[in-house]
């Protein structure tokens, strides 16, 4: 048992540092790999989801980005608005991150190629990189799909200031049913206090 949890501990430490060095690519930092897996906890909590399900999510959500590694420097760290060919260079991202991950057996790696997968789908089928929509889309990637947005919009960028708590709900709640599963945003709603919390936000 003892060596099956230093097993446990030995992948979640190398996929979290795996995570670090891309987000250091893509000017961010472990803060944001820290909040978006917790907030995209406190979101599969508040679905019910069983904690063991809670932790593989927790777990698995900071390997999201993990294709950005595929993404050239010029298209990843560009400080302002990517042209149409840039987009659809940065759309390849899930997808690099998928093939990186594999078909593996560990419920851990599963998990964080399920989450690559599907973080940008959206629920009307406008995401990609499967326009896939509704509950085709793997509840782990709709659950860390709007943790990392949430983030996006609170978070400082080389290229953005953070946004004021009222824009960020304001932009989330006009895309419930939209860009986000309506029972995800009502789950974060339901546990925004916590969420606050890991972004030391008061509320206001």
């Amino acid at each position: 048992m003892l060596l099956q949890e230093r097993l446990k501990q030995a992948h979640l430490d190398t996929m979290l540092r795996l995570s670090m060095a891309v987000e250091f690519r893509d000017s961010c930092t472990y803060d944001h790999i820290r909040r978006m897996a917790g907030t995209s906890a406190l979101i599969a909590q508040a679905m019910g989801l069983p904690e063991r399900e809670v932790e593989l999510i927790k777990s698995a959500s900071p390997m999201h980005d993990i294709g950005k590694i595929g993404i050239p420097d010029a298209v990843l760290q560009k400080p302002g608005p990517l042209t149409p060919e840039e987009r659809l260079v940065m759309e390849k991202h899930p997808l690099i991150g998928a093939e990186i991950l594999g078909h593996s057996t560990n419920k851990l790696m599963a998990a964080a190629r399920e989450v690559s997968l599907a973080h940008h789908e959206r629920w009307n089928g406008q995401g990609y990189p499967n326009r896939v929509a509704g509950d085709q889309i793997p509840l782990s990637g709709r659950i860390v799909g709007l943790a990392d947005v949430f983030d996006a919009l609170a978070s400082k960028r080389c290229y953005k200031a953070p946004m004021p708590l009222a824009k960020i709900l304001e932009i989330i709640s006009a895309e419930r049913g939209k860009h986000f599963d309506p029972q995800c945003v009502d789950a974060l709603m339901s546990v925004l206090g916590d969420v606050l919390k890991i972004y030391g936000m008061d509320g206001e």
